[in-house]
């Protein structure tokens, strides 16, 4: 099976957990925007969830609640990062945002129920045994708490409102927090579900985290709003440094380079085994979305 199939097979395995969690919710606008904000998107981070499981030997079936719960949280990041009072975005997956299409009050509380929904799912007890259960919540938490996205997202926010750029030691650490901790939650949850040691896998995560948001500047910078599902140019428009701005585009592309060739050494003790996470790595910068 070729990477573009798996990651197709495991979307659509995230998509039939996450339409069984939501079926049980009332007929009401905020299910209603909360499966809008659902749709759509790579489903990344719900595969570095599953493949890093399967790669220690757990079945995908035990580990889906886990890896929806991960696409639950990043789903209900986006809808709140894209309100006016954040980052003021009409474009999300290449339709209108939740605020644009709901209002932005619906949008607050579908994003603030993503969000428990996502806790909801790590108790499942699917997932295994209550030690394991607690650590998938704890793990989740700190990711995307005040030491992870949301504190990269205040530091983003922090640096705009004052009008400085940062620096790039600045901006690595700010996206570490932003785009980062949730990526290498979503690869450490595997180790996490078999009991094994969770280091090689957050290194691993954490270059391409990096990489992935290196990509993402790139495409601001040479996408199309078409491709991206999202607007682009917003960063330069609005002068804020990027790794593009600091490095140049030829320097960002070979940093985002040398990160994936980093991850991939980061692989090699799995051998085999590992192939899927390689070619995820080497997607997250060849991607045009």
């Amino acid at each position: 099976m070729s990477f573009p199939e798996r990651l197709a097979e495991d979307a659509q395995r995230i998509a039939l957990r996450l339409d069984e969690a939501l079926a049980t919710l009332p007929d009401q606008p905020v299910v209603h925007a909360m499966r809008y904000a659902l749709r759509g998107g790579k489903r990344l981070r719900g595969f570095l969830v599953l493949e890093s499981a399967r790669m220690l030997g757990v079945a995908a079936e035990r580990a889906v609640s886990a890896a929806a719960a991960v696409e639950c949280l990043h789903a209900y990041s986006l809808v709140h990062d894209d309100l006016p009072c954040m980052d003021d975005d009409d474009l999300r997956r290449g339709q209108p945002t939740v605020h644009v299409k709901w209002g932005e009050a619906t949008a607050v509380l579908a994003g603030d129920a993503l969000q428990t929904l996502a806790f909801e799912l790590l108790a499942d007890p699917a997932l295994g045994g209550a030690e394991a259960r607690i650590a998938l919540v704890a793990g989740l938490a700190r990711a995307s708490g005040a030491q992870g996205m949301v504190l990269g997202q205040a530091l983003d926010i922090a640096a705009e409102t004052a009008g400085r750029k940062l620096t790039l030691e600045e901006i690595t650490a700010l996206q570490a927090g932003k785009t980062g901790a949730l990526i290498r939650f979503s690869a450490e949850a595997g180790a996490i579900l078999a009991g094994a040691e969770r280091a090689p896998l957050r290194a691993y995560a954490e270059a391409l985290g990096l990489a992935f948001q290196i990509a993402d500047d790139i495409l601001d910078v040479t996408g199309t709003a078409e491709a991206a599902g999202k607007r682009v140019g917003k960063d330069a428009a609005a002068g804020k440094a990027t790794f593009v701005s600091l490095l140049g585009l030829e320097g960002a592309r070979a940093q985002a380079a040398a990160l994936v060739k980093q991850a991939e050494s980061l692989l090699e003790p799995y051998g085999e085994a590992a192939r899927y996470l390689i070619a995820a790595a080497r997607f997250s910068i060849s991607r045009d979305s």
